[in-house]
């Protein structure tokens, strides 16, 4: 697939996926949600063992882009617009992808990530925000409801009660505001956002396979009951332990060597 909406490029085993539409401040539309999906598929289907998210110019994601509509412009039956066409068919599938993929993920975000860009930044393992980064649950201001899965996150982030406020205010939330109530993991000067988010993702490139599997079971642990979960934790251990970095790992700590992991 051609990209007109994103940029992929690559630094030893991180892909870098930058949102590019600065016309839109990177508006997440039908077409650029298709593009980041593929290209996530891709990072995931070659040598990839880190993923970076960001977007390019003043903005994280503005959002939707809603110049043809909610929804993609599609009708429902009473001949209303559907707005929630487009989430079944290309949004739902994007963010459900990105949450269940083996490949650990650190989202860099300055500027504006309102609406579904809020939901894209969220879904990083690791968020780095510049300074001038905000997260806004946009929707009550064109009288929709919040998607992209921000209603599944935000309660489990930041509570109940800060959810609330996100989706029925519609507030921006600070990057400072983030980080005090737990929504990001790392505040940084905007000049400092790459390069911190960079060395967190190379970070993640040269640890062993089993972070994948880590990843996988932390958000598999946000819908899991305790028997559950330590199962998951059981099936987990046995394929992290089957793994040349598994094994590398153990003969590193037993010779008091620092490991030298290879991602399988």
């Amino acid at each position: 697939m051609s990209y007109q909406k994103i940029k992929v490029s690559h630094d030893g085993a991180v892909t870098i996926i930058a949102l590019s539409d600065p016309t839109t401040l990177n508006a997440a539309g039908l077409d650029l949600a298709v593009e980041l999906l593929d290209a996530c598929k891709r990072a995931v289907m070659g040598d990839a063992r880190a993923l970076v998210l960001t977007g390019e110019g003043r903005a994280f994601c503005s959002g939707a882009n809603l110049q043809v509509g909610p929804g993609g412009g599609k009708r429902d039956v009473d001949g209303k617009p559907d707005a929630g066409a487009a989430l079944e068919s290309i949004y739902n599938p994007l963010v459900t992808y990105i949450k269940e993929m083996p490949l650990p993920l650190v989202t860099a975000v300055s500027g504006a990530a309102a609406g579904i860009g809020c939901s894209l930044a969220l879904l990083g393992d690791l968020i780095v925000a510049g300074e001038s980064a905000f997260f806004l649950q946009a929707f009550r201001r064109i009288g929709l409801v919040p998607d992209g899965g921000s209603t599944y996150l935000l309660p489990r982030m930041i509570g109940k009660a800060r959810a609330m406020e996100m989706a029925l205010l519609g507030e921006r939330i600070s990057a400072a505001t983030a980080l005090d109530w737990g929504l990001i993991n790392r505040l940084v000067p905007d000049a400092e956002l790459m390069s911190t988010a960079m060395t967190l993702a190379h970070a993640l490139a040269n640890g062993p396979a089993s972070l994948g599997l880590s990843r996988q079971l932390i958000w598999a642990a946000m819908d899991s009951d305790w028997s559950t979960q330590l199962d998951r934790e059981r099936q987990g251990q046995r394929t992290a332990g089957k793994t040349e970095d598994s094994v590398e790992g153990v003969a590193a700590f037993r010779e008091k060597r620092p490991a030298q992991f290879k991602g399988v």
